[in-house]
């Protein structure tokens, strides 16, 4: 597989992250961890049937413990501590502060061996953060002291990303296949979490249940595979600064939905964050067949 294949691979990992808004707000009420613990159970299952004819696939989870704390500790930190913002702070600021990941990848990529930061992708990540305080200026509406535990865990959930992503590059040897196991296991802790936590509410129509297992497929299951791929084989800077079109598609997707308004500043954030991500991909977008 070509770095261009897998950088290609990783980037419908971003459009199916930027289904979760609108798919999560078809599942209706269902609680945050319970809402994680049956979809990651589903991404794990879509990993587990691509098993199906190979015999030397299950072979993928025997992984020294460093990499069960890396996959685990990247896919259920990071959403826990994502529920726990938006538990405590306000949904715009607390997504804002989460969306520093896509730069933190860029910047954090330059510590991998072979790899050279330009200044293109600065540039491109920095124009993506731009457009993506843009994107969320018009709906920030302030916090109260109480929300302060709720902003550092949406910025320790970014840094936490981040790290889980480039990692995966260090880790390139493990087989895309664990992530089925990094899934199954997330469900799990998830499900712990769901039972101290949360009170039990199920999808109440076919509609929601639908959202739930789409999630499962996609945003929840496939994406995590192709971002893995992306990660280990493909051009890491690329996919960091491409990421910034994730709130910005899933704006859209809202607005398409009924959920969301149009507005000018959602015009000028795809400007800034189709600019910045162009950018960032010169080298794969000018480099010669």
């Amino acid at each position: 597989m070509t770095p261009r294949t897998a950088t290609l691979i990783g980037l419908t990992a971003i459009l199916m992250w930027s289904l979760l808004s609108v798919m999560t707000v078809a599942t209706g009420k269902i609680p945050a961890f319970q809402l994680a613990a049956m979809t990651f159970a589903i991404g794990g299952l879509v990993g587990l049937l691509t098993w199906i004819g190979r015999a030397d696939a299950a072979k993928s989870l025997r992984q020294p413990l460093v990499v069960w704390v890396v996959g685990v500790g990247g896919l259920f930190g990071y959403h826990a501590l994502y529920f726990l913002a938006l538990r405590f702070a306000p949904p715009a600021e607390a997504g804002l502060l989460n969306y520093m990941w896509p730069l933190l990848i860029v910047l954090f990529s330059s510590f991998l061996p072979g790899e050279r930061l330009a200044m293109h992708h600065i540039v491109g990540a920095v124009l993506g953060l731009v457009g993506t305080v843009l994107l969320f200026a018009g709906n920030t509406s302030g916090f109260a002291p109480g929300a302060v535990p709720g902003l550092i865990a949406a910025f320790i959930a970014a840094f936490v990303w981040a790290t889980y992503s480039v990692l995966s590059r260090r880790l390139k040897a493990v087989p895309t296949d664990a992530v089925a196991g990094f899934c199954l296991a997330t469900s799990a802790l998830a499900a712990v979490m769901h039972g101290l936590l949360e009170t039990t509410v199920w999808p109440e129509t076919i509609l929601q249940w639908l959202a739930v297992i789409g999630l499962g497929i996609g945003p929840v299951g496939a994406a995590f595979y192709a971002w893995d791929v992306g990660m280990k084989r493909g051009d890491i800077r690329v996919l960091g600064a491409a990421s910034y079109a994730t709130p910005l598609l899933s704006t859209g997707f809202l607005i398409a939905a009924g959920f969301a308004k149009a507005s000018a500043n959602i015009a000028v954030a795809a400007i800034l964050i189709a600019g910045g991500g162009l950018i960032a991909a010169k080298d794969m977008v000018l480099r010669k067949q």
